[in-house]
């Protein structure tokens, strides 16, 4: 029998398992995750409630899951599939026959990062010449151009964003060009905040100095266009904006397809070509790879591609219409609470929170929608901005929000009453005085004990005694107290080395 609150994680037993305990682990596993399903997770998966669309996207996967997209000319479905969905991608980003980027070319990678660092990649080796290149992106783009810049060697240049706005000034992003700059990035919408840049002019001054833009819109690029036909005020950031010159969208976000499918569009395949890399000098085949990974499942692709043909044009219609309405739902009952504001008037998929002065502690609130069923994403202090909470809201959400507001409500008066957390003395000087040099894992281990967090695992029942690491603690406010009280350089260490106690092999 399997304990299915405690189950062994180690994967090679002596003889090997039956297939159906195998399977019940990984659902005992399961069982510990956030919900998936039911629109109460405002973060990390992407749910539209269409009944049979799961089986539909697992039967896809199943189809193609050993194919091998190394070889496009082994396994021609998978290209077949792969050139589709950028089609339809570069449609509904402006680009295609009959519009003013006819010549869109793209390619399919393993989620939104890996579309970015391409991008970055293109940019870079389509100048040879730098010796030291760099790319501007505003403070708010995602977190995966400094990423791609790390990884690439790229120098990154971050303009401010208006405390009033949430957006950079496009001047400040064309002064921030050098010579040096081969890329200049915005965000259609930014994550954090859900609004969109002023792409318009920021491509018009990266054109102006012969320099490419990118725009992110991997969080909302598939919205964005729909929400435009439904009658909202959706700003111009395709590729009927002149100046742009790639555009990444993830189709495991607002398409609906399981993850791990995202897709880089470039306004021609002549900006794509540097992209590509080849290498023929070894005595083995010679690799040619579009994207980062050379061996890919099909599986995901498969998924996407049964995905948007099962849905269509009119289905991503209608979700985008439920999403719309769920937004301006969750945004007024925000508005409904003392205590709270809207860090921005929702123009995307996106209602972002922060508390007014004698409102509650948001991690102490963030805690309490927990508790009350509903995972909401704390975001941190940056720059001036506020802590904020931040909802990923998507169709399942819909029938939801009659729910939320009253739950929001009473969440905020338990929130009030507990009053804001209150670092130790010790715990609030060592967040303002120590340095990231001074942590060592055992300082960071210490600190995690003592805040609940990477105990030691407890004892598994899986035959050959393997283990399974302890649960988080169920309130994370004094956790992301102390974390919002660090500075960024400090954040990132912290979180590292605490991440690096959580991955432990489970012997």
């Amino acid at each position: 029998m399997i304990d299915e609150t405690r189950v062994g994680a180690g994967a090679l037993s002596a003889d090997g398992v039956a297939a159906d305990v195998a399977l019940a682990e990984v659902r005992a596993l399961r069982a510990g995750d956030r919900p998936t399903h039911g629109g109460r997770l405002f973060a990390y998966v992407y749910d539209p409630a269409v009944p049979g669309l799961d089986e539909l996207a697992a039967a896809a996967h199943r189809e193609s899951a050993h194919v091998n997209g190394l070889d496009p000319t082994a396994f021609p479905s998978l290209l077949a599939m792969e050139n589709a969905l950028v089609a339809a991608a570069g449609r509904v980003l402006g680009g295609g026959p009959g519009t003013t980027a006819p010549d869109v070319a793209g390619s399919v990678t393993s989620g939104g990062t890996e579309s970015l660092i391409l991008a970055v990649k293109a940019a870079r080796d389509a100048h040879p010449e730098q010796v030291a290149p760099r790319i501007v992106v505003p403070a708010s783009a995602h977190a995966a151009f400094a990423k791609a810049a790390h990884y690439l060697r790229v120098a990154l240049d971050v303009v401010p964003v208006s405390p009033d706005t949430l957006r950079p000034d496009p001047a400040a992003m064309a002064a921030a060009i050098r010579p040096e700059t081969v890329l200049v990035a915005c965000s259609a919408p930014s994550y954090a905040h859900g609004v969109v840049d002023p792409v318009a002019e920021i491509a018009a001054a990266a054109a102006r100095a012969g320099v490419r833009c990118h725009v992110d819109a991997c969080f909302g690029g598939w919205t964005l266009p729909y929400l435009r036909r439904l009658g909202e005020p959706v700003p111009p950031f395709d590729f009927a904006v002149p100046g742009v010159t790639s555009i990444s969208v993830d189709l495991h976000k607002y398409a609906y397809a399981p993850k791990g499918v995202s897709v880089l569009l470039h306004r021609d395949a002549a900006l794509r070509a540097p992209q590509y890399f080849a290498y023929a000098d070894w005595p083995g085949y010679t690799m040619i790879n579009p994207v980062i990974a050379s061996t890919r499942s099909g599986g995901p692709i498969a998924a996407a591609y049964a995905t948007l043909r099962h849905l269509g044009d009119a289905g991503y219609l209608t979700l985008a219409e439920r999403t719309r309405d769920a937004v301006a739902g969750l945004a007024a009952a925000v508005r409904e609470v003392d205590g709270l504001r809207l860090m921005a008037e929702p123009e995307s998929t996106v209602v972002c929170f922060t508390a007014t002065e004698g409102g509650p502690d948001l991690f102490v609130l963030v805690d309490e929608l927990t508790a009350r069923g509903w995972h909401t994403q704390p975001q941190l202090s940056y720059a001036g901005l506020p802590a904020s909470v931040h909802l990923t809201v998507t169709a399942a959400v819909a029938p939801r929000v009659a729910e939320f507001g009253p739950d929001l409500a009473d969440a905020v008066a338990a929130a009030l009453a507990a009053g804001p957390v209150r670092l130790p003395a010790e715990l609030a000087a060592l967040a303002g005085a120590l340095t990231p040099d001074a942590l060592t894992p055992e300082l960071v281990a210490g600190l995690a004990a003592g805040l609940g967090l990477g105990a030691e695992p407890a004892a598994g029942s899986s035959p050959d005694g393997a283990s399974t690491a302890a649960p988080l603690p169920e309130r994370m406010a004094l956790v992301n107290t102390l974390l919002d009280a660090a500075p960024p350089v400090l954040r990132e260490r912290l979180l590292v080395e605490f991440v690096g106690l959580l991955q432990r092999p489970a012997w």
